[in-house]
């Protein structure tokens, strides 16, 4: 995987063996420096010759760090990752894994093992048969001393609560599933949700969720550090909201036509939001994009 734009020269530094601020992090004079998530990273020196060396999950969790706590401490922030081909298309027969690779799916373990909470629609939770997010071993230790729980809690935004409550999201989570709701939600549909595990929290005065809400209930519970995998209708909402900080997403080299969602969908905002590229990484035609809300 090729670094075609810095993550920063602090992560790039660190990355190869290089001080900070050194240009082309650390390479010979004439080397062109790759790195990526897919493993496969190499360096040319001056001499042209390529030496593989695959980037650790160690080193791309740097460089896909939450911001640090400022004087008043971890405030929320809220970033999105998702895939797109190049035509715009955000799933394939009502699927994201067929536009995805293995570079994508390592970015978004990664992602998952920095959250404290994974937001995600109740119909992106239904199509893509929504496992609930597994400890693993690699971020155990970075983890326990940042205070998360072993695996991020999986939280479901949804309004009517009508969920299958015998998938593994609900029977078998490292840590209690959470559904996002609002405070008109069917009283029954509540008890049900809950009698299954799962952990009711109200972020809305009506029917359904206030994105605004949602960040504030979540933050309320110690979730700073927050991720959202979609669907494309949720992503629009928070969008909408002016909530989302970050974008992580992956173009696809795949043209698929047909009518598939784009990464976000709903209402049209009244101006288009700015966000501004701060990394880019490349791997076989796959490309790794992060943005940030200006």
């Amino acid at each position: 995987m090729r670094r075609l734009f810095p993550v920063t020269d602090e992560t790039a530094a660190r990355a190869f063996g290089g001080s900070a601020g050194d240009d082309g992090a650390g390479a010979a004079d004439g080397a062109l420096v790759t790195a990526g998530p897919g493993g496969g990273s190499s360096r040319a020196g001056s001499g042209g010759a390529l030496v593989d060396r695959e980037w650790s999950l160690a080193e791309l969790a740097a460089a896909y760090a939450y911001p640090e706590p400022g004087a008043g401490g971890r405030k929320p922030w809220l970033r999105a990752n998702m895939v797109s081909t190049l035509d715009g298309a955000a799933q394939h027969d009502g699927r994201s894994q067929p536009i995805s690779n293995a570079a994508d799916m390592r970015i978004f373990g990664t992602l998952r093992g920095l959250a404290d909470v994974v937001i995600v629609g109740a119909e992106t939770v239904r199509q893509e048969g929504y496992r609930p997010a597994r400890a693993r071993a690699e971020f155990a230790e970075a983890r326990e001393a940042a205070g998360q729980s072993p695996a991020p809690a999986i939280a479901v935004v949804s309004a009517s609560l009508d969920l299958d409550y015998g998938l593994p999201l609900f029977t078998s989570p490292v840590v209690p599933t959470l559904i996002l709701t609002g405070a008109a939600a069917a009283p029954d549909r509540v008890a049900t949700a809950e009698k299954a595990g799962a952990r009711v929290v109200i972020a809305g005065d009506g029917v359904g969720v206030d994105p605004v809400r949602a960040v504030q209930a979540l933050a309320e519970l110690g979730h700073t550090r927050l991720l959202t995998e979609g669907g494309p209708r949720l992503l629009g909402q928070l969008v909408a909201a002016g909530v989302l900080d970050e974008l992580c997403l992956t173009i696809s080299p795949m043209l698929t036509a047909g009518d598939a969602q784009r990464i976000a969908g709903g209402p049209t905002v009244a101006v288009p939001k700015r966000f501004e590229l701060v990394a880019l990484l490349e791997e076989e035609g796959f490309l790794f994009g992060r943005y940030r809300r200006t």
